[in-house]
């Protein structure tokens, strides 16, 4: 009310505010931003912080917060490097974002090293970059790391009336501690900026078009790029493809995602069945799930080493779903658990207490991100109807994704964050050059309420591309994903015509380029190197199951998304 008795006072904001695109913190199909700035990143050493080698060179980034006033208010991105390493055969930069939302990709220009990306790493510049408010790209926060990391936690497949009260009250005080952290900068952690900033790195790198690789959470943001800046783009890969249809975003997404866990928890727990000469938890999916519900009862009553609980247990054992490297290991640290001997299972479940603040960090953005991206159920009654009634097919995962999310049904909209950036630029009043500010965000207000009631609240962007618009573009999935299931491959291909998509049948690892299906890898390869498109639907041999005993590469635990 008080946003809107001040709008009143403005009066000539009016017609300005009709005239000009919607609200920078909007995430629906919002006007083309400015055009990027013209000066170039500069190199040089990364800082100790980032703990890269000498072989990686580091710069800095400059975007507007808020594209709407791209004259207001500047954050800084973080930007890494390795030149390609044939000079003669250089074409151009590759930019690479593995997902979250909150993942950073600093260290991808290491992944040249390593054999499959070698003959890449020569044709390419490797780019990796912390997109706003990851690392100290403008980092966002929402809670303390120790507060955020605190163990043990429970977990319930099925939660009882008072667990669930508890879950809300933590949920609500969450978003409140994402509010008052970030203050007036909240809205503008969304995925249409996150593509306008990979706009402004492509040209701050000199590139005229954009060579890209996302995976995961990077394939929407950078479908969202290639619907607002088709002709920006050289080629692009979308790796394990988020469903970008508008009503699923996101809270259709992770209901989705519930269900393909479930069957993905189901082809573990078939595998250890089959290897029950082994590890001795039984030899049907059910007598599995069963050792496992007891490993968790028995957490719940003592956690182990004092810090693993239920909570734990079951953020472990979900990198079950995302890559299948990780089944022999989570079987041993169940069985060992079982059977009287926890130290694998300490070994892969005790929380870091290094790690609090990043993961804190990665959590906090991707909450504001997702609550930012699209309209969240305010009601409690529908999150509970809709998970109850997928717990009871998929209780793996679900409601500990809805705790997750659950903070979006808290979350401020649009005039009330605008509100509260008036309220930081009143009380900035009395700062020499806070003249200019005060005007400038009581016209942001204006814009916001104005487009508020003419537009209702804005949704996310309608991904899509006209034919012609766009160069052929490469999609990557694996038939039984997890976190991303296939129909979401389907739909993005659906709404980029010309777009090829590579299916890896009968698989369900995470982030299928460059891992271990040659298949897969060969297109990847000869699309980046050459531009050569397969036809429209081409299909790869599932990559071999694990053997018991075997050990995950350091390369496998970098899971994409969230």
């Amino acid at each position: 009310m008080r946003a809107l008795a001040l709008y009143g006072t403005i009066g000539s904001l009016l017609v300005t505010a009709l005239a000009t695109a919607p609200a920078g913190g909007a995430t629906g199909a919002a006007a083309a931003p400015p055009a990027p700035v013209p000066h170039r990143i500069e190199f040089g050493r990364c800082a100790a912080v980032e703990h890269l080698p000498s072989t990686v060179e580091c710069g800095r980034l400059t975007v507007p917060l808020d594209y709407a006033r791209p004259d207001g208010k500047k954050i800084h991105l973080t930007v890494s490097r390795i030149r390609a390493t044939a000079r003669g055969e250089r074409q151009g930069a590759l930019v690479f974002n593995p997902g979250g939302p909150g993942a950073s990709s600093m260290e991808f220009p290491l992944y040249g090293a390593l054999p499959k990306w070698r003959k890449v790493a020569r044709a390419y510049d490797f780019v990796g970059y912390a997109p706003r408010g990851v690392g100290r790209s403008a980092p966002l926060s929402c809670q303390n790391p120790k507060e955020f990391a605190k163990a043990p936690t429970d977990s319930r497949m099925h939660p009882d009336a008072a667990f669930k009260r508890q879950k809300r009250a933590e949920a609500r005080a969450y978003a409140r501690g994402c509010v008052r952290r970030a203050g007036a900068d909240l809205p503008y952690y969304n995925s249409v900026n996150n593509a306008r900033d990979l706009d402004m790195l492509r040209a701050a790198l000199g590139e005229k078009k954009l060579t890209f690789m996302g995976a995961s959470y990077g394939t929407y943001f950078g479908a969202v790029y290639a619907t607002l800046f088709p002709g920006h783009v050289r080629r692009m890969i979308f790796d394990s493809v988020v469903n970008p249809a508008p009503h699923k975003i996101w809270y259709r997404n992770n209901l989705d995602q519930d269900i393909a866990f479930e069957r993905r928890w189901g082809d573990w727990l078939g595998w250890v069945a089959r290897h029950n000469a082994r590890y001795h938890l039984g030899t049907t999916k059910k007598a599995v799930q069963q050792a496992y519900n007891k490993a968790a009862g028995k957490l719940r009553r003592t956690p182990l080493n004092g810090k693993i609980g239920p909570g734990q247990l079951q953020s472990a054992f979900l990198k079950t779903g995302y890559n299948d490297a990780f089944w022999p290991m989570r079987a041993e640290a169940l069985a060992g658990y079982l059977h009287g001997n926890p130290k694998p299972l300490i070994a892969q479940a005790l929380p870091r207490d290094t790690g609090a603040a990043a993961d804190e960090n990665s959590n906090a953005v991707y909450t504001a991100v997702e609550c930012n991206d699209a309209p969240w159920p305010h009601d409690w009654r529908t999150w509970n109807r809709d998970n109850t009634e997928i717990a009871r097919i998929a209780p793996f995962e679900t409601w500990d994704n809805a705790w997750m999310n659950l903070p979006c049904a808290y979350w401020p909209d649009r005039p009330a964050s605008a509100a509260a950036e008036l309220d930081d630029a009143v009380r900035r009043a009395d700062h020499p050059a806070a003249g200019r500010d005060l005007a400038d965000v009581a016209g942001h207000v204006a814009r916001t309420q104005v487009d508020e009631a003419l537009h209702g609240r804005r949704g996310p962007l309608d991904v899509h591309t006209e034919p012609g618009a766009l160069p052929p573009v490469l999609l990557l999935a694996a038939e039984r994903d997890a976190a991303t299931p296939y129909r979401g491959a389907l739909e993005l291909q659906r709404r980029l015509p010309g777009s090829s998509l590579v299916t890896e049948n009968g698989a369900g690892t995470h982030g299928v380029a460059f891992n271990d299906n040659a298949c897969v890898n060969k297109y990847a390869e000869a699309y980046l190197l050459h531009g050569k498109i397969p036809a429209h639907k081409v299909y790869c041999a599932p990559r071999a199951e694990p053997l018991p005993g075997q050990q995950a590469t350091r390369a496998q635990h970098a899971l994409p998304g969230k």
